[in-house]
């Protein structure tokens, strides 16, 4: 008999509460791929994206949605350097989009894109962290290339990435500005490690300067192309901007020239990145800093089971509290 697993696999765009679980078959094992166990998973807007049917063409159904997991190698293909039993997160390389993801019991990944680590801190922390810390751990060391004592502006720091820019940046010891749009979350700005925060208008360019009139050494823009020049503007000549996400939806703009959109002397670069741009050092190196309490993750709410994954869907959607929506099987 064929052995089988839970999963929710889509099928077509599904309201959240639609989101069930099901019988699958358990995936195969192959050269070059692994097969985990999945113990957490956090929910992402991309997957909200996936499930409304409003993805890119590289996503496909029938799928299994989930670009992240936590978990245990449960198998993997002769020559690997992985063995059954490991500790490990994965997350990209297709995953919930051109390929199954997380939302079941196991999930099969190319190796490339699994990073072990070894740690007793729990699921529902390790399930948090590898989308949002690969994402914000990338953009500042290959997108920024920041360095201790240098300055940044994380535009857009009550995300998920970036209160985790904000956290890491602080442990690589840079002095960081932070951005908000409500005035109420200024001291959870300040809690993960902001020196200053600025109320975010939607200028914001002015206010950096008054404060620091020779500009900026770096800036991540996570808001949008739209205020990506009043981002841009925050920079000292050779600042380095990084554009790796867009809160606002604007991932485009039309007739926009480079004159108008880059001041003279300023670096810009993106951030896409891969699992590899999270290397096991560096992670084993944020594992110790959650554990020594100088990271706090910011886990907005928790939910034990696949069964409530839609709970976790509609409660991202509606985004009355900031931080990661994270999934925990047993």
């Amino acid at each position: 008999m064929t052995a089988t697993m839970r999963a929710i696999r889509l099928t077509g765009p599904v309201e959240p509460e639609e989101l069930t679980t099901s019988q699958v078959p358990l995936p195969e094992v192959r050269p070059g791929w692994v097969r985990i166990k999945v113990r957490a998973f956090g929910v992402n807007e991309s997957e909200v994206t996936s499930r409304k049917g409003e993805s890119d063409a590289d996503f496909s159904y029938p799928r299994i949605l989930g670009i992240e997991a936590a978990g245990i190698v449960d198998a993997v293909a002769p020559g690997s350097r992985l063995t059954p039993g490991q500790q490990v997160v994965t997350m990209m390389g297709g995953m919930g989009r051109s390929i199954d993801g997380s939302y079941a019991d196991y999930t099969l990944v190319g190796e490339e894109h699994v990073i072990a680590l070894t740690s007793d801190l729990p699921w529902a922390t390790i399930g948090a962290l590898p989308e949002m810390f690969q994402t914000a751990y990338g953009s500042l060391t290959a997108g920024l290339d920041l360095q201790a004592g240098q300055s940044v502006l994380v535009r857009g720091g009550t995300s998920t990435v970036g209160l985790s820019a904000i956290a890491i940046a602080h442990d690589l010891g840079a002095y960081v500005i932070a951005t908000t749009r409500n005035p109420d979350r200024g001291d959870l700005l300040r809690h993960h490690g902001a020196d200053e925060v600025v109320i975010d208008d939607g200028t914001i360019a002015d206010t950096v300067r008054e404060q620091h009139p020779e500009g900026l050494d770096a800036a991540l823009e996570l808001v949008g192309l739209d205020v990506l020049p009043d981002t841009l503007g925050t920079l000292r000549p050779r600042g380095t901007g990084c554009f790796t996400g867009a809160l606002s939806g604007t991932w485009m703009l039309e007739n926009i020239s480079p004159f108008a959109l880059i001041p003279p002397g300023v670096h810009l670069t993106t951030y896409a990145g891969q699992a590899s741009d999270l290397p096991e050092d560096a992670l084993a190196h944020l594992l110790e800093a959650i554990r020594a309490g100088r990271i706090t993750p910011h886990i907005a709410a928790i939910y034990r089971g696949l069964d409530l994954v839609g709970e976790a869907h509609r409660a991202l959607e509606q985004g009355h509290t900031p931080g990661k929506h994270v999934v925990v099987l047993d």
